[in-house]
């Protein structure tokens, strides 16, 4: 019996496929037609349903916020910390380490520079020139020079002098934090300059004034030193180092060479 080749009677058995099912089993999709609305419903079983959740975000009836206060802000994103936050700026530990300065009857908390920052020793630094700018005084180099000589310097005392050792980000934070006093006292000098009352400069109001809030900012800076560092028994040769470098802003602040030098004083 001869096969045509071209035109099989048969089909081909392939290795891999599968008979194809009966008629019986096969599933078709029931359609129901209302009658009002001409409306259609579907119901399919072979997918099943899954929860909806997509409703966790909610921007509100006007969408996301675009302003100002949303890019310092969460928005209306949830569990989303603000920018601030992100970048380091907390101002409420601003606000807590000048407080532990201001008070000088306040015990200081060990922990208190393990979070160390250079926000608030910057926004003191740029007050300080911004009062002496006010008085008259352009010192915004010299200040800064002088924080960082004094900041290197003073950490290198202190890794000499501890176990421990402190690293130059935390011993900057430590002496911008207690320069606050000082910004207050050239905040007063620029407050007598501008109402013509120059009872500051080179007087013996401005020496007792100057000596007080050195020895404010001495006083802070080194009982926050031996805390962290557990140095007690050395505060006095930590004192020392500190009062020199608090010294330099006071005649900065306070003492006028450049009213001596127009006058001809010599």
């Amino acid at each position: 019996m001869s096969q045509n080749i071209l035109f099989p009677t048969q089909p081909p058995n392939y290795p891999y496929s599968s008979p194809l099912p009966p008629a019986d089993d096969l599933q078709f999709t029931q359609f129901s037609y209302s009658e009002r609305g001409g409306s259609t419903n579907t119901t399919n079983t072979a997918y099943p349903s899954y929860p909806d959740t997509t409703s966790t975000y909610n921007p509100g009836p006007n969408g996301p916020q675009v302003s100002y206060y949303a890019a310092f802000s969460t928005g209306d994103y949830p569990d989303e910390p603000p920018l601030l936050e992100e970048l380091g700026i907390r101002f409420d530990h601003v606000q807590q380490k000048a407080l532990t300065v201001l008070n000088l009857f306040r015990p200081v908390d060990k922990n208190i520079m393990d979070d160390p920052d250079i926000v608030g020793p910057l926004i003191f630094l740029i007050a300080l020139g911004g009062f002496l700018l006010l008085a008259g005084k352009v010192h915004f180099g010299y200040i800064y020079g002088l924080a960082m000589l004094g900041c290197v310097s003073l950490g290198l005392i202190l890794n000499l002098m501890s176990e421990t050792g402190i690293d130059g980000y935390k011993t900057a934070s430590v002496l911008g934090y207690c320069l606050l006093p000082m910004v207050i006292l050239s905040a007063l000098y620029a407050l007598f300059h501008l109402t013509g009352l120059d009872i500051l400069s080179d007087g013996i109001p401005g020496l007792i004034l100057s000596s007080l809030t050195i020895l404010w900012c001495t006083h802070s800076a080194s009982l926050i030193f031996v805390t962290i560092l557990q140095m007690n028994e050395q505060r006095l040769l930590v004192a020392y180092p500190v009062g020199l470098f608090y010294i330099a802003f006071a005649l900065l602040t306070v003492f006028d060479e450049v009213k001596d030098a127009a006058s001809g004083k010599k």
